[in-house]
């Protein structure tokens, strides 16, 4: 789904990692950011239709190298605990229930369309069926109830809001703004702390 991903200057692997332990992180940050890399087993059987659906359409989405973080699994846990981002379209229901249908739905689009699996299409097919969800380009009874391109924002809101959730992720983009314990003076553009973690050259 990305056409070409800007690389950003980024910090070595394991640096907020390193930041989460040390003096630099106030303790109700460190157990707070400390959390999220927890790795909570969802249930096997619960959504287990959708989860190869799930997991395809979050590799094209979000493409990353973070080591340990599973998007698919941890949306699936999310689903299995009702747990939410706080928002949703009005007309549509609540979140596991529309990823549950939307990914059905989007897996039988692939079918309609390509006559096979979306987990089984290649990348540049995923990504034609991916948009004409994206653009509500699509139509028929497996959609019933649930409007293509809300199903999209709301499946996509929800995977960036778990990718940058996880400090692995900060790694990717240097971002250390959770360093709170000695505060940041140094905000304008282009200025960096003198504890701040240095990006390589």
């Amino acid at each position: 789904m990305v056409e070409s991903r800007r690389r950003y200057p980024v910090y070595p692997p394991g640096t907020s990692a390193k930041l989460l332990s040390g003096p630099l992180v106030t303790p109700p940050t460190a157990a707070a950011l400390g959390r999220r890399t927890d790795r909570v087993t969802p249930d096997q059987t619960a959504f287990a239709d959708v989860a190869p659906i799930l997991d395809a359409v979050a590799a094209r989405l979000i493409p990353h190298d973070v080591p340990g973080l599973d998007l698919g699994h941890e949306l699936r846990r999310r689903m299995v605990a009702g747990t939410a981002i706080g928002w949703r379209h009005a007309d549509m229901p609540d979140d596991a229930t529309l990823f549950e249908l939307g990914l059905a739905a989007l897996n039988a689009t692939a079918h309609k369309i390509l006559g096979r699996e979306f987990a089984g299409l290649d990348e540049e097919q995923q990504d034609e069926i991916l948009r004409a969800i994206q653009f509500n380009r699509v139509s028929g009874p497996e959609w019933e109830g649930i409007r293509p391109d809300r199903f999209f924002d709301e499946l996509l809101a929800t995977l960036v809001d778990i990718f940058y959730a996880q400090p692995g992720a900060l790694d990717e983009i240097g971002y250390a703004g959770f360093a709170d314990a000695r505060g940041w003076q140094a905000v304008e553009l282009e200025a960096r702390a003198a504890h701040e973690p240095e990006r390589p050259a």
